[in-house]
């Protein structure tokens, strides 16, 4: 849910031109020249692969570009005169929070008060150096220096902390500003894609880093690596003055808004925050530490800048920069009937090997690949776990994993849990929502049946929506009769009729919500009354509009669904037969288009339902309406084949579209635009070494609008996780060379179940920032990220040129040749063999087993015994990847473009063959 629609508009950055200068150790100055010599100071600089301008009063970096793209920066050196004042942080300011004898703990920052720094000698491989310690206020016990050095051809950021006092200073909180151009305010699209970037941290210790990426997903990256005593221990927020009220030491003056996501601190020190900020939140990613100088001690820390050729290149190039490069598969999320590995490159051997909470994770070595170690894991305990790596030379580094149950328990558990806790039946209700599945506060244990942001209990948009669509998604691939029977009444009482209307010339139309906000009508409902008095608090008129198209996906995958269980499983439907569903489906879309055009220029979450939608529409016979659907659908493709970047939305920038937009560029035909929409995903949704941001799609507005703590804050896998895991799984169908995108998509695949607690209550998202570390206890929009989950839950098979036969999703075997995989996925539906280039879907039907010879390309499949709602398995065969050989099964009756395949009271083999 969104206030309105951001316009843009372009401006004119001026734009620095860089002149440089041979230097004999290779690197390229050009010094300012100046009547005053106090003020003359270096400003300038080629290092290696990158343009570094430094201020030159407070030697902090204002630009940062590479010199392969000139045009672009990594730093906001576009905004330098409306960030030049006190108050804005820059990359080489510096944070910290001390205390002496045990006192109360006091902040310094050297962005704060803005003084002239002192400019020491730079000499050698030392491009400017000052004692900044006059600038980060008054009362500091230490004297800090610091340094910009050309490190073997990379910039380096260097401070030496020494204690100058009579008495030991106890460093409790030690930040470097983490400062890059993620501003998208002011900007277009275009601008915004091709000038900002995104930061995502690897907070792991002293092999963590930071990665920036550009929003068009092109490179060079830029990495962000420690040095010696750098460990990245926690990725802390710079709060804004607005914030904490202008009275924070330690803030950034910059507004933190939905074009602009904030800054960050680089902590390398974090106990005086547990001890204070952080005392009642959840556990932080590291275990907090300080440390101590004694008089006349010091400390040194340090931070390299280095590119990489681009996003995919982020591993080798911290390989070659002598860095451990951790993989995990299938990722970091690990059930506990999953087998899962850890593959580790490292110039230094693993001496040791903790997991915390102790007995979390079972790790032992196996034998790898070589150059890697490999270790073995299985997950034991649900939740949160950290492995703690240690090398022989005293580097310690940290792997964030998650342990949940086994898949199939976690399904049940959500089915269970959606259909009976937050099942709603208000007898009269005014607001029509019984018999309805309203969104959950977890904290509170209760439904939640008013929210000043109406749609929260209205059912409808993302935030009110998302419980009911993910009970119904869960039936798709895991159906339960008694789950099914009671949406089944919702949708036939309260959907359809209600939130949807159900004839005359608006037919099909979806309302933004039932709930509505009326005083006069009910003057005891809204309390307290100041809450109720914001945009959000809908009045009828209001709530009942349907032009926001975003609610239609939400209704046209609920009738999509069913429709699937009635047509594949018999006896499950019982109040509308499967002609119902699929024909409500097909209103749904033409609603869109005829009552929603405003919005349905932008891609929609979920709507690369309405792809199957039609698909569907197609394999019925239907041929009129699929015509119809693929005109109207047609229409938006061409719009968007005609933008740059056709991810608009009502946001100024947002993830949410790309799916789709994706989804229709393949289905036309459009390879280019589907191609540049790939790799804008891979912009914003990273492969990282850590289950919150492992293919964690950017998203920090939408506490704001489904969650029950609203701020603008990092979520960890907000819905954007699986949605955008969907077009990155069908590129690697398309090329499985690209193990990239595998390891991204399964990252926000299994990202989305950590939202389900082991009851099965769900969470919009995780918050992030350090002072809360916790689910947020509403359900949220969290449906529209299990869709994702749904929607394209399977087991991968690969060959990995770098770490062998693997397994993404089911546990791997290998006898002789041949490949054994059982399935583990949260559908049991679906299976990529990668060498064949062979996809493989049931949509009746569970795969037990997938036996695979590389040799002849031969491919046996063990299917669950039957059941009585499903006597049959219904299998669909694709090749593709181009020159793939086609597959069909021995046996089977094609109808509707797939096998039905009768089942036995045993597991049925099924062989496939190549043609």
């Amino acid at each position: 849910m969104r206030q309105s629609l951001i316009r843009l508009l372009p401006v004119t950055l001026a734009t620095l031109s860089i002149a440089a200068s041979a230097h004999d150790a290779g690197v390229a100055t050009l010094r300012k020249t100046a009547n005053d010599s106090q003020k003359a100071a270096v400003s300038r600089f080629r290092v290696g692969t990158f343009q570094l301008i430094l201020d030159p009063a407070s030697q902090t970096a204002r630009g940062l570009s590479p010199v392969a793209t000139p045009g672009f920066d990594f730093l906001p050196i576009g905004r330098a005169r409306e960030r030049a004042g006190d108050g804005y942080n820059h990359l080489g300011d510096i944070h910290l929070r001390l205390r002496q004898g045990g006192g109360a703990w006091q902040d310094y920052s050297s962005a704060r008060e803005r003084r002239p720094v002192r400019a020491l000698p730079a000499r050698g491989a030392v491009l400017a150096a000052a004692d900044i310690s006059a600038s980060m206020g008054t009362g500091l016990p230490l004297r800090i220096v610091r340094e910009w050095v050309s490190e073997k051809g990379t910039p380096a950021l260097r401070f030496t902390l020494t204690n100058t006092s009579a008495a030991p200073v106890e460093v409790g909180g030690l930040g470097l500003p983490m400062v890059f151009d993620n501003i998208i305010s002011d900007r277009t699209l275009e601008q915004a894609h091709a000038q900002a970037s995104f930061a995502d941290p690897y907070i792991g210790g002293d092999a963590g880093y930071v990665q920036v990426t550009r929003l068009n997903g092109a490179g060079p990256a830029l990495l962000v690596l420690p040095e010696r005593d750098t460990p990245l221990e926690a990725y802390v927020p710079i709060p804004t003055l607005g914030e904490t009220g202008g009275k924070a030491v330690i803030s950034e003056a910059s507004p933190r808004t939905q074009t602009s996501e904030g800054f960050y601190d680089w902590t390398i020190a974090s106990a005086a925050y547990a001890q204070t900020d952080w005392a009642k939140a959840g556990a932080p990613w590291n275990a907090p530490t300080g440390f101590t100088l004694a008089p006349g001690q010091s400390r040194k820390i340090g931070l390299r800048l280095v590119t990489a050729a681009g996003i995919r290149a982020i591993e080798s190039t911290l390989a070659a920069q002598q860095r451990p490069v951790v993989v995990g598969v299938p990722g970091y999320v690990v059930p506990t009937d999953l087998d899962a590995a850890l593959f580790v490159r490292s110039p230094s051997a693993i001496t040791g090997i903790a997991s915390y909470p102790a007995g979390a994770l079972d790790v032992t070595r196996a034998p790898g690949k070589p150059g890697w170690t490999r270790l073995s894991v299985r997950g034991r305990q649900w939740g949160r776990a950290r492995l703690t790596l240690t090398y022989a030379d005293g580097q310690i580094q940290t792997v964030q994993y998650f342990v949940t149950k086994p898949l199939e328990q976690t399904m049940a558990d959500l089915g269970r849990f959606s259909t009976t806790k937050q099942w709603f039946e208000g007898k009269g209700d005014p607001f029509g929502r019984s018999p309805a599945i309203l969104t959950y506060d977890r904290e509170a244990d209760r439904i939640v049946t008013a929210d000043p942001r109406v749609w929260i209990s209205g059912m409808s948009d993302e935030g009110g929506a998302g419980s009911w669509v993910a009970a119904v998604m869960k039936q798709l691939d895991n159906p339960n009769a008694a789950e099914i029977a009671r949406i089944e009444e919702m949708v036939d009482k309260t959907v359809v009729g209600r939130l949807q209307i159900a004839d005359g010339p608006h037919a099909g139309g979806v309302k933004k919500s039932l709930f509505y906000y009326d005083p006069a009508a009910f003057p005891d409902l809204y309390r307290p009354a100041k809450d109720w008095q914001s945009w959000t608090s809908w009045k009828k008129d209001q709530a009942d509009d349907l032009g926001r198209a975003y609610n239609y996906p939400h209704v046209a995958a609920g009738h999509w669904a069913l429709y699937r269980i009635a047509r594949n499983h018999a006896g499950l439907t019982k109040v509308h037969d499967w002609p119902w569903y699929l024909d409500h489906a097909y209103r749904t879309i033409v609603a869109m288009m005829r009552d929603a055009p405003h919005y349905a220029q932008f891609g929609l979450m979920e709507g690369d339902v309405f792809v199957d939608i039609l698909t569907d529409l197609k394999r019925e016979g239907w041929t009129d309406k699929a015509a119809e659907v693929e005109r109207l659908m047609k229409g938006r493709a061409d719009h968007w084949r005609t933008l740059q970047y056709p991810f608009g939305s009502e946001m100024a920038w947002d993830s949410t579209g790309q799916a789709e937009v994706y989804a229709w560029m393949r289905y036309f035909g459009y390879g280019p635009q589907a191609d540049v929409t790939r790799e804008v995903i891979l912009g914003y949704d990273p492969s990282i070494p850590h289950w919150g941001y492992n293919g964690n799609a950017r998203r920090y507005w939408d506490f704001l609008y489904g969650g029950k703590y609203p701020r603008l804050e990092r979520q960890i896998h907000h819905y954007g996780s699986t949605l955008n895991a969907i077009p990155l799984f069908d590129s690697f169908r398309r090329n499985p060379a690209d193990m990239h995108l595998l390891r991204v998509a399964y990252g926000g695949l299994m990202g989305g179940i950590t939202n389900i607690d082991q009851n099965g209550a769900s969470s919009a998202a995780f918050h992030s920032w350090p002072d809360r570390m916790d689910w947020d206890p509403y359900s949220g929009d969290y449906g529209m990220g299990f869709f994702g989950h749904a929607y394209a839950a399977a087991t991968y098979v690969v060959n990995d040129p770098t770490l062998g036969w693997l397994s993404y999703g089911g546990n791997l075997s290998q006898t002789g040749d041949r490949i054994h995989v059982e399935p583990h996925d949260g559908a049991r539906a679906r299976v990529f063999i990668a060498p064949a280039g062979l996809w493989l879907t049931l949509e009746a039907g569970k795969f037990k087993a997938v036996d695979y010879d590389p040799a002849t390309g031969a491919v046996r499949l063990a299917l669950d015994p039957a059941t009585g709602d499903t006597p049959a398995a219904r299998l669909f065969v694709e090749t593709t990847t181009p020159g793939g050989r086609p597959y069909r099964p021995e046996r089977g009756t094609f109808e509707r473009g797939g096998y039905t395949v009768p089942l036995s009271g045993t597991a049925s083999a099924l062989v496939l063959s190549a043609r």
